[in-house]
């Protein structure tokens, strides 16, 4: 069933392009300064190019697709997803002004992917991130993230470099319950079947990812 969910949403989203083509100089002012109405600028956690932080498990925005980052935001906006410093930033955002900051993050790039020096423990994640383990209903990421975890659509978003402490944040959410925005509670069911070594080990493979092409 699994198998059959992610090459649907694969299929599905494929071909999306992104509805975002804002300016991008007014994006960057959002994340540079935020607005007058309350959105703190995203230069404080997100850092100017979109590159994150690690420590901190503030998430690299730069290169996402555009449509993902609009949905997680209005997705905060609307309270569908719950994050005490994001939801009121989002708030504090018109339609426009998410147009523009998404823009603006998805046209950064930042190609720094971390360093994995435990060789087991890539390996134990590549196999989770390329192959999965089908036999407990554990399809490997790429089956709707796309080659190389590089993202595809709205709602796969792109793991290739994304801060391992994050993605490991992510998944603990959604087997928690915590999160739940994902399309069909895929992801939901995924995560409640990775133990947390698995957990560890695919977070910091998809960590070692070049994200751009």
């Amino acid at each position: 069933m699994l198998k059959k969910i992610g090459i649907i949403g694969l299929l599905s989203c494929l071909f999306g392009t992104s509805t975002y083509g804002a300016n991008l100089q007014t994006g960057k002012a959002l994340v540079l300064y935020g607005n007058k109405n309350g959105a703190t600028a995203c230069i404080e956690c997100h850092g100017a190019n979109g590159a994150g932080n690690a420590v901190g498990v503030f998430p690299r925005l730069a290169g996402m697709n555009a449509d993902y980052l609009a949905k997680q935001l209005h997705d905060y906006r609307d309270g569908k997803r719950s994050d005490p410093v994001m939801q009121p930033i989002a708030k504090a955002l018109s339609d426009t002004e998410i147009g523009e900051v998404v823009a603006y993050f998805a046209a950064q790039r930042v190609n720094t992917p971390a360093v994995v020096d435990d060789k087991a423990l890539w390996t134990q994640g590549e196999h989770i991130a390329v192959s999965g383990f089908w036999e407990r209903d554990v399809p490997a990421c790429i089956s709707c993230h796309g080659p190389g975890a590089r993202g595809v659509g709205p709602h796969f978003p792109k793991l290739a470099g994304q801060h391992a402490s994050y993605i490991s944040k992510q998944l603990k959410a959604w087997r928690a319950g915590t999160r739940a925005n994902d399309p069909q509670g895929l992801m939901k069911g995924i995560a409640q079947r990775l133990p947390e070594n698995e957990v560890a080990a695919v977070s910091a493979y998809l960590a070692s990812l070049p994200p751009a092409k």
